[in-house]
């Protein structure tokens, strides 16, 4: 009997969850319908035509499928010198715009959690170029940078001489290397990477996950001491490229706009750590440093990957700042999207304009899709 009165509930329960259900899906399926439409969609027309010989928009263009050929000839056709310099010189910005960003960002954050007078008023200040878009920023960078202008003539207010830094025009090139020995600085790259796991691993117990690691790592350095880096194709004759000193006023401009960013989320994260474990700490007899090296930073630790992710995915399509700094033109601060932007808009070759903006987007995959993978699979074991 008790079976009988519990049945309709439960049926009624059943038709509410599935009709909450049905609900939910007719109401975000216009969105994933544009998503898919205006952002996939799009994605997928721009790699096919990354396939193509598109040149140009003629009433009826005619259009061939190349494969990869755009692709072959970006990072080993000669004429394509400028498109690698361009990954270098993104590679170069990334690096220090983010130990810039966190650098300061955290210092900020240490300084302001001290409970100085006048906090909220400091903590608006820092916050404040974040709100700017990086045209305006660029702007004022550039005013600031100009070579007859602005920071160099600082020192003619005291009397001195003013300054001869010619900042976002300098030629100078520093850290160069041969683009032929790629492959294989990239493979070291990967062994000291797996080796680093592999004691990770070790020290946590996970043999097996260690022995794939570390049977991986041996692999890898096998295939290099017998020569297979040198076996892959890139450019047919030596190639040098390096850090040009002109970035450095663009990283400074970005570092700016952008530390204050950092400096909200560190802020918050030590206004969320328990006092307690301080204080505990210090009775243990550490010092305020080791507090700093032992317990905060960490306890930071998933606030940093965070910053890293949003402001690493910011700079591999930066594009507004330097432009506006230093024009599309100047080819010793050019980045693909820039050169991505001159290639398909100004020289009309759209196919290997499209290429291009196939590498950006799996640059910027390949530092948010394990992120987004990890955080997803946390809170499913959750």
């Amino acid at each position: 009997m008790g079976v009988m009165t519990q049945s309709p509930t439960l049926f009624a329960r059943l038709r509410r969850l599935n009709r909450d259900r049905v609900a939910a899906f007719l109401m975000l399926l216009p969105s994933v319908i544009l998503l898919a439409i205006f952002v996939y969609g799009f994605i997928g027309q721009t790699f096919y035509s990354s396939l193509t010989d598109w040149s140009g928009l003629a009433e009826n263009p005619v259009v061939n499928f190349v494969g990869f050929e755009n692709y072959n000839q970006l990072f080993t056709d000669l004429l394509n010198v400028r498109f690698r310099q361009d990954l270098v010189n993104t590679f170069f910005f990334t690096l220090f715009f983010l130990v810039g960003c966190l650098g300061m960002g955290l210092l900020l954050a240490v300084l302001l959690d001290q409970n100085v007078k006048g906090e909220s008023i400091f903590r608006t200040i820092f916050l404040f170029p974040m709100a700017l878009s990086f045209i305006v920023t660029g702007t004022i960078w550039r005013w600031l940078f100009n070579p007859r202008g602005g920071i160099n003539v600082l020192p003619t207010v005291i009397g001195l001489e003013p300054l001869q830094i010619p900042w976002i025009t300098d030629r100078t090139q520093i850290w160069q290397f041969n683009w032929q020995d790629l492959p294989k600085i990239i493979a070291i790259v990967i062994v000291v990477t797996l080796v680093w796991l592999a004691y990770r691993y070790w020290r946590q117990a996970r043999r097996r996950a260690m022995l794939y690691t570390g049977g991986a790592a041996v692999l890898i350095l096998l295939w290099v001491l017998l020569g297979g880096a040198d076996a892959v194709q890139t450019t047919p004759i030596p190639e040098t490229h390096g850090f040009n000193v002109a970035f450095v006023g663009i990283i400074i401009a970005a570092t700016w706009q952008l530390s204050g960013y950092t400096m909200a989320m560190y802020l918050a994260g030590l206004r969320g750590i328990p006092h307690e474990l301080r204080e505990a700490a210090r009775v243990d007899g550490a010092s305020e440093l080791q507090v700093y090296r032992y317990i905060i930073l960490p306890l930071l630790r998933p606030i940093t990957l965070s910053a890293v992710i949003v402001l690493g995915h910011i700079s591999l399509k930066i594009f507004d700042l330097i432009f506006a700094m230093a024009g599309a033109d100047n080819a010793t601060t050019d980045v693909p999207g820039i050169l991505m932007y001159l290639t398909a808009f100004r020289g009309n070759q759209f196919a290997k304009g499209a290429a291009i903006a196939i590498v950006m987007l799996v640059m910027v995959a390949v530092v948010i899709v394990p992120y987004l993978y990890t955080t997803l699979r946390s809170e499913h074991e959750l």
